[in-house]
């Protein structure tokens, strides 16, 4: 009987901690693990064709013709001025909301979706607050990874994009593996 009480609750616990769970979307960046929240995804793509666009920071791969809209596709390695890699069979475009705005963002691989809890999340480090803070929404640690969850309406807010791009340029690195 006792042990028809532990089964029983167990999915209840279950559920609760569902409830309290927030779902990201988990990409790599070099070695690095990093998400967004899932409600701002609109989906996942393999990356299409990309017109090329004259006089645009190179972090802007281009526009993207998505079911009749065109979208700019980002190239997130590029904004955080990573080494460059070539698109491979990982490569994936997010297509994500940003406001009123549509936005690809080109990733070296999409992980998983990442159930989180409240309790899982970090605040960022002083350290990194001084200049990235409003990029980052918290650290995630799941098991002995380091997940960096960003904030998508501010990282790809075209208005601070270049912003971004100066700060990673700077040496102020989200790769946080230590």
């Amino acid at each position: 009987m006792a042990d028809q009480a532990e089964s029983s609750s167990t999915p209840a616990v279950s559920r609760a901690k569902a409830k309290s769970s927030m779902q990201f979307v988990g990409f790599r960046l070099a070695d690095q693990e990093y998400a967004f929240r899932i409600e701002q995804i609109q989906e996942i793509l393999i990356p299409d064709r990309v017109t090329r666009m004259p006089q645009v920071p190179d972090y802007i791969e281009g526009v993207s013709n998505l079911r009749g809209t065109i979208i700019p596709i980002i190239n997130l390695r590029r904004l955080f001025d990573l080494e460059p890699k070539e698109k491979d069979e990982e490569t994936r475009t997010i297509v994500a909301n940003v406001g009123t705005k549509t936005i690809g963002c080109t990733v070296d691989a999409v992980t998983q979706v990442i159930r989180i809890t409240p309790e899982q999340i970090q605040p960022a480090p002083e350290i990194v607050k001084s200049e990235g803070t409003a990029y980052i929404a918290g650290f995630a640690k799941l098991d002995t990874r380091l997940v960096v969850l960003l904030e998508i309406d501010e990282l790809l807010d075209p208005a601070k994009m270049e912003q971004v791009r100066q700060i990673a340029s700077r040496g102020v690195s989200f790769d946080l593996k230590e």
